[in-house]
């Protein structure tokens, strides 16, 4: 194989993992951020005096769960824009 074909097969499967990281990662957020509120609404329809605490918390653990995908958002545009996995087939090839 040579080393074009070596990279076109990296950088397509670097697309297909991409896409992967993404798109579970947003469903996941999605899905977690979905249950979180309907816990919340839950909880406050039973204790309406505990909105206030509940809500401070609801949002902080919506941040966490947005930061970890936007965590693996920046992982997968490090791979799109700076793929280290080039660099090495490069270096192996003696480039």
């Amino acid at each position: 194989m040579d080393l074009t074909a070596l990279i076109a097969a990296i950088q397509g499967n670097t697309a297909i993992a991409i896409g992967i990281i993404i798109g579970l990662g947003a469903l996941g957020a999605c899905i977690g951020i979905g249950v979180m509120g309907s816990k919340f609404l839950e909880a406050a329809a039973r204790q309406p005096e505990l909105v206030p605490m509940l809500s401070g918390r609801m949002f902080l653990l919506a941040g966490l769960i947005d930061a970890a995908f936007i965590i693996g958002l920046a992982i997968a545009l490090f791979f799109a824009f700076a793929n280290p996995l080039v660099g090495a087939a490069k270096a192996a090839a003696g480039l």
